[in-house]
């Protein structure tokens, strides 16, 4: 028995398939089992190409028929199931348009009658003829007082004798039709749920053996159902346990796939020859560490002899560090470099603006000494440098002279060589593309490599986006800071506050304190390049506009509380010149306030600096705000950070500001954005927001489940990284991953 499907779905779905039923795989194109139309459309709408992809399409919920109800007791405005016979069919044209309505009368045998009605829809006349049997289900109307269900779905009985033992066969058989989850697929304009269902229906039935890539050990270890029984019962169910266990075996077997791919790619990165970098007795690093004027905290330690571990060996170190802000990461990256030199190679650290490439040197100077600095010849290279100072940079670069080089992208030009790179250290490492990092990487020969990020990752998308590499966390925070008290300033339930926020800033000046007012924008429609806000097309009709730096700027200027102040600029269009004299008249205490944008959001470090208000904090991200509240609180006195926002209540934007405000812990932060923004693309360059390349996994729920998966695919990858005794999960890894995504792995 099956439900009729309506016409568009006949159209598409029911194309002959061009594969005999029992024969096709997974790999095939849908355009050879299932014809050229529905492949068209399904490629058009979804960017399906082979059957896995159809099949990888599942159902976002399931819907109910409604119960198995007698025609006597029909409940108006709610979903039933009925069987009926049908008595009377006719067709007749609308009057006041054009058309025509098809009506048809069914009856239980027992003087109970129900009218169903089909718009347009001619062909019904010959499927629901006099005499016909069967299943309806739809919503029941009263319409003038009669019964009615408008365009019902609709099985047909099998014909058979007319007796008892029949009669019981078709309520059974109908009753389970009742309860029988409907598959609610998301669809497209040229695709619908329906015609998915039917679609599916089609290509189950030419689907022959599918190959498990999961294990039987551990299938049979973690009561998974087998492949093929999973996607037949997730697409179509008979009862609720049925697509219950599929998700969970599909969930599993995603997890598990995505896992053991991220495994064989670092056992290869693994594989290749490095020089081991070990640092001399009595050396750089050595000399170094004993001018230290403050104690490593035990988490620098800890992750520094991690570093120092695969550093030593003969394979590329693909490591990952992440930490809070403040907690000390370059300290840590720079002992790093030391051992590099102490072993004569050279180390090239990638940061994403010239404002944070200038405080890196600076600092990283400041951290060797006159003597080390000297031996070392840190250099800058960035794009806006003249074009003499950035010749000199380059020499230094390509004769091994300059031992630590700090750029921007500058430092990926075809221009710049290395004389014996042994270390790319990627600063802010979402702030750059793979491309770009491989750029820098293919400067050297296998040269090790060091991410760094102080944008907290949670442990599960660590997991998942960066399974591949080496994780080391830095959580501890060097003694002696004072810390940050954080508020949310709600104007839409506050208005009157405003004013105050611009008071507490005077006082924070008065102490001879320094502060930062951030803005979304530069000026009205102008973003910082590569920006892109939470939620810059959310604003409510008739909202304030967005704060920009250029109005900003002339209403501090103007107000009468601030007069006498210094209050200037700093954005990314500025030129270098302009931010570097800016950054160091800031630093030096010689500008009272800066009003910017997130040009600021890493890398600079003025402990001074005690005060930050973010205008239109709705506007930003949980760990952008996070990252731009780490710029004060950095000295001997304790940090204010007002989160200005007009956000209205029980918004996901006023959601995330507060959620900022009531903490200081980046994990837990880091955590409750996942929460709100869910994963992006997963395995490919978009790693935030946008549409998830994840089909039932989700990376913020389903922690337990990937480490699960990770724990089982490493004890494989351990005995068998190529999976040469595993060719079904070999050929679910080639699968999941196309050209873009493993090239975006072995780039990562």
């Amino acid at each position: 028995m099956t439900e009729q499907p309506d016409s568009a779905s006949a159209r598409r779905g029911g194309s002959p398939p061009t594969i005999a039923p029992g024969l096709a795989s997974l790999d095939d194109k849908i355009a050879g089992v299932l014809g050229g139309r529905t492949a068209s459309a399904l490629q058009k709408s979804f960017g399906m190409l082979t059957m896995g992809d159809l099949l990888a399409h599942y159902p976002r919920r399931y819907a109910k028929r409604g119960e198995l109800t007698a025609l006597s007791e029909l409940p108006i405005g709610e979903n039933v199931t009925i069987v009926g016979q049908v008595i009377e069919a006719r067709e007749r044209t609308m009057k006041t348009r054009r058309g025509s309505i098809v009506e048809i009368k069914i009856s239980d045998g027992k003087g109970g009658l129900v009218g169903l009605t089909f718009f347009n829809q001619r062909w019904r006349l010959e499927t629901l003829r006099p005499g016909v049997r069967g299943i309806f289900a739809g919503k029941i109307t009263d319409y003038r007082g009669t019964l009615q269900l408008a365009h019902p779905h609709f099985a047909p009985f099998e014909e058979h004798p007319d007796d008892d033992e029949a009669d019981a066969a078709d309520e059974e058989r109908a009753r389970r039709w009742a309860e029988a989850p409907i598959p609610i697929y998301p669809a497209s304009n040229q695709v619908t749920s329906a015609e998915l269902t039917t679609i599916m229906r089609t290509a189950l039935d030419t689907l022959g053996l599918v190959p498990d890539p999961v294990p039987p050990a551990v299938r049979r270890e973690k009561s998974l159902l087998d492949q093929g029984r999973a996607l037949t019962a997730i697409h179509r169910p008979e009862k609720d346990a049925d697509w219950i266990g599929a998700r969970r075996t599909l969930r599993y077997t995603e997890a598990f796939v995505l896992q053991a791919a991220l495994l064989q790619q670092r056992a290869r990165s693994r594989a290749e020859a490095a020089t081991p970098r070990v640092p001399k007795p009595g050396g750089l690093l050595e000399r170094f560490d004993a001018a230290l004027p403050f104690t490593l905290t035990n988490d620098q330690l800890t992750v520094g002899a991690e570093i120092a571990a695969d550093l030593a060996v003969a394979s590329p170190m693909n490591r990952l560090v992440q930490g809070e802000v403040g907690s000390g990461k370059t300290i840590v990256a720079l002992r790093a470099m030391l051992a590099v030199a102490d072993s004569g190679g050279q180390s090239a650290m990638l940061a994403p603006t010239e404002v944070l490439a200038s405080q890196h040197l600076r600092s990283i100077v400041r951290a060797l000494g006159p003597e080390l600095a000297a031996e070392l010849v840190p250099t800058l290279l960035t794009g806006q440098q003249p074009v003499a100072e950035r010749r000199r940079a380059t020499l230094r670069a390509v004769s091994g002279q300059a031992r630590i080089v700090v750029g921007t992208h500058a430092l990926l030009g075809d221009a710049v060589a290395f004389y014996d790179l042994g270390l790319v250290v990627v600063d802010e490492q979402h702030r750059f593309g793979v491309d770009q990092r491989e750029a820098l990487r293919l400067k050297g020969r296998q040269p090790h490599v060091l991410v760094l990020t102080a944008t907290p990752i949670p442990r599960t998308v660590a997991m998942t986006v960066f399974g591949d590499l080496d994780v080391s966390v830095i959580s501890e925070l060097p003694a002696g800071r004072p810390g940050i008290e954080s508020f949310t300033v709600p104007l839409a339930l506050k208005p009157a506050w405003e004013p105050q926020i611009w008071r507490r800033l005077t006082e924070e000046l008065a102490q001879g304190r320094q502060g930062f007012v951030v803005c979304p924008a530069i000026e009205p429609k102008q973003l910082e390049d590569g920006e892109q806000l939470e939620n810059e097309n959310d604003a409510e009709p008739g909202a304030a506009p967005m704060a920009t730096v250029a109005t900003v700027l002339g209403e501090l200027r103007a107000h009468a509380a601030l007069a006498g102040r210094r209050i200037e600029p700093l954005h990314g269009r500025m030129s270098s010149e302009e931010k570097e004299s800016t950054m160091l008249a800031f630093a030096a205490g010689q500008i009272d306030v800066l009003v910017a944008t997130t040009v600021i959001e890493v890398g600079v470090d003025v402990p001074n600096a005690s005060m930050m208000v973010v205008l239109d904090a709705d506007r930003f991200g949980v760990s952008q705000l996070h990252q731009l509240r780490g710029r004060i609180g950095r000295g001997g006195v304790p940090g204010v950070c007002l989160l200005v926002t007009r956000a209205v209540p029980d918004s996901v934007g006023l959601a995330r500001v507060e959620a900022v405000a009531a903490t200081l812990d980046g994990f837990e932060l880091a955590q409750v954005d996942l929460e709100l923004r869910r994963e992006g693309n997963v395995l490919g360059g978009l790693q935030s927001g946008g549409r998830s390349s994840l089909r039932l996994l989700r990376v913020a729920t389903d922690g337990e489940v990937i480490l699960d998966a990770r724990r089982a695919a490493e004890v494989i990858i351990d005995e068998d990284p190529e999976l040469a005794m595993h060719p079904d999960l070999s050929a679910a890894v080639e699968r999941r991953l196309d050209d873009a995504s493993r090239d975006f792995l072995s780039k990562n």
